[in-house]
């Protein structure tokens, strides 16, 4: 039973409680979601504040990985949203930083991948809309609304083309959520598949002869799956600064 259950796929995104707590009757207990983020938060400050505390003319390996996230993510910014960007500058790094260590970290055999909780990805994305909701309306008032209305647009056709804004508007964070947590999600479970297919014809006699087969892809997919862990992370920062400049600049 305890192998079946190793094997079984959806297995790993299970949250299990390490230390059972309550407050007023809520259930607010320290999981193994909880763990793998403090990690992911310890292996950002490591990197961020030592690397960054080194300042040596010659930079070691963690300074300069210090130097080409903040240069990476910058550049990021300032391409979509100009220099005005800037300002979001701690925003966009802290996602980018915790979305592409998370992604990491779940690659470690026997950890968890906090961005395959749609939960997870679901809170980044409402975080990310309502800050660009609250910049633009703040910058801007209610000129930020002219976000729906596309400049140069017959009044008929505009009757149509305002309901289309604002549900493309809406759709922002589910596709932002759905997107990281699916792909995170999809990859686990063809990886785990593959070892799992693997072990299970490795105890199977005469099939264990095809066993590298499923090994071969599974090493494969772990591959990609860094790969993926990269672009994700990517993904949802360039999509952030995309939204963030609709809140800086929300004329058509």
């Amino acid at each position: 039973m305890a192998s079946g259950k190793a094997i079984e796929p959806m297995h790993q995104f299970e949250i299990n409680r390490i230390v059972e707590l309550k407050l007023f009757g809520t259930d607010i207990s320290f999981t193994n979601a909880s763990l793998w983020m403090l990690i992911a938060l310890a292996v950002i400050s490591f990197i961020t504040v030592y690397g960054s505390a080194q300042r040596s003319m010659v930079p070691g390996r963690l300074q300069s990985l210090a130097e080409m996230s903040y240069e990476f993510v910058a550049n990021t910014l300032t391409g979509v949203t100009g220099k005005e960007g800037m300002q979001f500058f701690p925003f966009v790094f802290s996602l980018f930083m915790f979305v592409f260590a998370a992604n990491l970290l779940g690659m470690i055999p026997g950890s968890f991948t906090v961005t395959s909780q749609i939960i997870v990805t679901a809170a980044f994305a409402l975080l990310v809309i309502g800050t660009v909701v609250a910049v633009g309306v703040a910058k801007h008032g209610s000129h930020f609304f002219g976000l729906f209305v596309p400049s140069g647009v017959p009044i008929p056709i505009l009757l149509l083309m305002v309901p289309i804004e604002i549900i493309s508007f809406l759709s922002r964070p589910v596709s932002l959520s759905l997107r990281l947590f699916g792909n995170m999600l999809a990859g686990h479970i063809v990886l785990k598949a593959f070892g799992g297919l693997t072990v299970m014809l490795l105890g199977a006699g005469a099939w264990a002869v095809i066993s590298p087969l499923p090994l071969l892809m599974a090493v494969a997919v772990t591959a990609l799956e860094f790969l993926v862990a990269f672009l994700q992370a990517y993904v949802f920062t360039i999509l952030t600064c995309v939204y963030l400049n609709d809140a800086l600049h929300p004329g058509h």
